[in-house]
């Protein structure tokens, strides 16, 4: 086992009451699995159980954050814990609710020339025909959700209309995205390496909650094909996207490559998911780490952290 200067319990946090509860369920079981390999005290702690933080502030010195979403990955648990005075796992307050915010994150992109596609906020009277003949087939996503939730592609303005009367289910900000057309692939980030880049494939229409947990059609292809300079140059821009945003730990940073070969990036996630699909154990694995090692490195990352 990994050294670990760890002093009390730790309090895995799962669940919780997002879109992504299930995911959340499932990535808590698997990593409380791992710290219990490792002789790591821990415990569950559902966080749908409005007094969870009681218990967590009283009885435990750290917590491990396996919570996707909204609740959990967007600096609110992370705030609570830092008031608490428990450690946690992976990035701060800041970064968190940033990199939950897909639209100030492009904004902050945008700001320091790292490339993402174009984009446009919807609202029920945007000009959605005006949007297609700008940008073309778009992508629609709620800016507060993550794995995919409330996400469409649109290709006409009916289509649009529709996508975003979806999305704004979800969340009040919604975006249209130029979609791009390509090969995608993830960048997962340990401390301060990029782990090997995955290209994903699927026959869905995108890769969507389906492709992400449920399928298991989905290609995942790791080494990910790239020349070894365009490897160089995407680990380089997934790693930069994640520093942008203040990240620390661990996440992952999610990229489209298009015809011409140039890449965009879309995403950060702070709390990727843990499961048997999940992305991230894969780049661990490839880079030499099983999933038990990876969970306690991420432990181990969190308590030498300074905040």
């Amino acid at each position: 086992m990994l050294q670990l200067n760890l002093k009390g319990k730790v309090a895995v946090l799962y669940g919780g009451n997002s879109a992504e509860r299930e995911v959340s369920l499932e990535s808590g079981g698997a990593v409380f699995a791992a710290l219990q390999k490792n002789n790591v005290p821990a415990v569950l702690v559902d966080t749908k159980n409005s007094n969870w933080w009681r218990d967590v502030g009283s009885e435990f010195a750290h917590a491990f954050i396996a919570l996707h979403g909204r609740g959990g990955e967007d600096g609110t648990v992370q705030g609570l814990l830092q008031t608490l005075g428990v450690s946690y796992t992976g990035s701060g307050v800041m970064a968190s609710a940033l990199a939950m915010d897909k639209l100030r994150t492009k904004q902050l992109w945008a700001g320091i020339g790292l490339p993402s596609p174009e984009f446009e906020v919807l609202t029920a009277h945007s000009d959605f025909a005006d949007i297609i003949s700008r940008f073309g087939m778009v992508m629609v996503k709620p800016v507060h959700e993550g794995s995919s939730v409330g996400m469409a592609k649109a290709s006409n303005a009916a289509q649009l209309e529709q996508a975003f009367v979806t999305a704004n289910q979800f969340d009040a900000l919604v975006i249209a995205e130029r979609c791009i057309q390509g090969a995608e692939f993830t960048v997962a980030v340990l401390g301060d390496t990029a782990l090997p880049a995955i290209r994903l494939e699927t026959d869905n229409v995108f890769y969507d909650y389906e492709a992400k947990y449920i399928s298991n059609d989905t290609r995942y292809i790791c080494p990910c094909g790239l020349s070894d300079k365009k490897n160089k140059e995407l680990s380089a821009l997934g790693l930069a996207a994640f520093k942008s945003v203040g990240c620390a730990g661990w996440g992952r940073a999610d990229v489209m490559q298009d015809g011409d070969g140039k890449f965009y990036l879309l995403e950060v996630n702070t709390v990727p998911g843990m499961t048997s699909h999940s992305l991230v154990p894969m780049a661990a694995r490839a880079a030499g780490l099983e999933f038990d090692q990876l969970v306690v490195e991420i432990l181990r990352l969190s308590l030498e952290a300074k905040r």
